[in-house]
């Protein structure tokens, strides 16, 4: 299974097109919010199942806050980030995930790509496909594969 994780579009797609166009199929697509109504428009692109959540951003939007998922077995958190305060360190997150009976958190708000796993919890963000913040500033997406025993392979992809 492939999943697309993205994050803080901002109504910028024109990344996503041309990740859409290279990647090929993908098995699923998650929005950890700051999609700015372009939530439509997206779905539009894919024929997978699609998971999208409300960011700091998406004013009067009626998509969730967050969204708890069964992903092959795991127990999965889409939260944005910001209530967590996700900008200054994945702590808060990753115990507000535990504290669920998590597996997975994964948000986006930092604009900057993480993979933190550790014995209790696997925090992730996608960073954003169009206003990176990281070291070097390339739009960054995450891809996460699952293999056929059911464990979970992150990596973090950047584009030109």
């Amino acid at each position: 299974m492939r999943i697309l994780v993205i994050s803080d579009t901002h109504r910028k797609l024109e990344n996503l097109e041309r990740l859409l166009k290279t990647l090929g199929p993908i098995d699923m697509l998650i929005h950890l919010g700051d999609v700015e109504g372009q939530e439509l428009i997206i779905q539009d692109m894919i024929s997978c199942p699609f998971y999208v959540i409300a960011g700091n951003n998406d004013y009067f939007s009626v998509l969730p806050k967050e969204m708890e998922l069964d992903i092959c077995g795991k127990k999965v958190l889409l939260t944005h980030g910001h209530r967590y305060l996700v900008s200054q360190g994945t702590e808060r997150v990753k115990e507000e995930a535990v504290a669920r009976g998590m597996d997975i958190v994964m948000f986006g708000h930092s604009h900057k790509p993480v993979i933190d796993i550790d014995k209790e919890i696997t925090a992730v963000s996608p960073g954003s496909l169009s206003y990176p913040r990281q070291n070097g500033r390339k739009p960054s997406y995450l891809m996460i594969r699952v293999d056929e025993r059911g464990n979970f392979h992150y990596q973090i992809e950047y584009m030109d």
